[in-house]
């Protein structure tokens, strides 16, 4: 088929023609013909271009008939999606210009098309998402994540996703825009595949500060990402909302308890240590632990995960914390044995020399040795032996 298509370049020139053609039908034939040329590769892409069909297919979303717009919106979408220069292109040729205002059209299907092909524009880098903000699609976007089409719903997401990864600025003007309490909205609403790129797009806001990751926390992001992680079928789902998680909790101690008091951590261990996870599952649940698990100081947070028994790789960042808490501070020594925390810290096998082996010694130092002794795992049997030889005073 490729090599039909290249051996006769004619086919691509003579569809090209066909899009000055006055008939609205044979427009909109091809325009559809280009797209599925354009979207196989950037090669075949880069043949519709050459033969001069970015410009025309511009004159056709603007034309009067919804099926035109959305063919050759769709059109140019599968031409942006290959690579920067082919989305340059496009923008060249004033393609935001004229498909941003279509996002409040009321045609769904027209919304879905010119959604998808500001996304496909807006994620190759910075300056080709910066022109599509200029398009004016914020805040007007935001409405199409409560749209009744769930395709709508989706690609709208999809434009934010790609533009909010690129840069600090970008995801504030979205924040500023008041996008993150419907980006929330969006993910307690949805499930399966829909979810995955508001999961995302909260991920990438929260990443690159403390100020943006409080505006997920605000906005009350944690929930909804936590029942994604609990609850969703499909481990990439779950991936998603574990490292989604770990770019909220990793900047600080108050965004680390944040997540922690939404029940996360738990959640994160269970899926870390269940068989049946991927190992993409596994390696993101275990790296957003660590990032959470290390700045946080509530030792409430940090007691279930004990009680959990974790493997060692991950015990050693928990009572890594409690090595760093406990030595400064009375009551949570008090609490760390009222919890049981002491008792179950002695059952740890750790490895001689290794650092769980460290953090378990500097916490049975702030106890007097007997106390520890106490809660060792051997002390009934030992208090047994010395009952046994106890000589009682003649």
């Amino acid at each position: 088929y490729q090599r039909r298509v290249h051996g006769d370049s004619g086919a691509v020139e003579a569809l090209v023609g066909c899009l000055e053609e006055f008939d609205p039908g044979v427009k909109e034939a091809a325009a559809w013909a280009l797209g599925y040329i354009a979207r196989h590769n950037g090669e075949l892409a880069q043949s519709v271009v050459d033969n001069g069909a970015v410009p025309l297919l511009v004159l056709c979303v603007q034309e009067p008939e919804l099926t035109l717009k959305r063919i050759s919106a769709s059109s140019l979408s599968d031409i942006a999606k290959h690579s920067p220069q082919l989305a340059q292109v496009v923008v060249d040729a004033g393609a935001i210009n004229h498909l941003a205002p279509l996002i409040t059209n009321a045609d769904g299907k027209l919304k879905r098309q010119v959604c998808q092909c500001l996304a496909q524009i807006a994620k190759h880098n910075v300056e080709l998402a910066e022109l599509v903000v200029e398009g004016e699609i914020f805040p007007k976007i935001f409405t199409l994540l409560r749209d009744t089409d769930d395709i709508v719903r989706k690609n709208a997401t999809t434009t934010i996703r790609e533009i909010a990864k690129h840069t600090p600025e970008l995801a504030q003007l979205i924040v500023n825009a008041g996008g993150v309490g419907a980006l929330v909205d969006y993910v307690k609403e949805t499930s399966g595949n829909a979810r995955l790129p508001g999961i995302m797009t909260l991920g990438y806001i929260s990443a690159f500060s403390e100020t943006l990751a409080l505006a997920v926390i605000v906005s009350k992001g944690i929930p909804p990402l936590g029942h994604a992680l609990e609850k969703e079928t499909e481990d990439h789902l779950k991936a998603a909302s574990a490292w989604s998680l770990g770019q909220i909790g990793r900047h600080s101690a108050d965004h680390a308890k944040s997540v922690a008091d939404a029940g996360i951590l738990p959640k994160l261990l269970e899926v870390y240590m269940d068989k049946e996870s991927s190992d993409d599952l596994k390696m993101k649940s275990k790296r957003a632990l660590k990032n959470i698990i290390q700045k946080c100081v509530h030792p409430p947070a940090l007691e279930p995960l004990l009680h959990q028994n974790p493997p060692p790789n991950v015990m050693k960042y928990v009572c890594g914390q409690f090595a760093k808490i406990l030595p400064n501070d009375i009551a949570a020594k008090r609490e760390f044995v009222a919890n049981r925390g002491l008792a179950t810290l002695q059952r740890v096998q750790a490895e001689p020399g290794s650092k769980l082996a460290e953090f378990i010694q500097t916490i049975n130092n702030c106890y007097p040795p007997e106390i520890v002794q106490y809660y060792s795992p051997d002390y009934a049997s030992t208090f047994m032996d010395k009952i046994e030889t106890y000589q009682s005073p003649q």
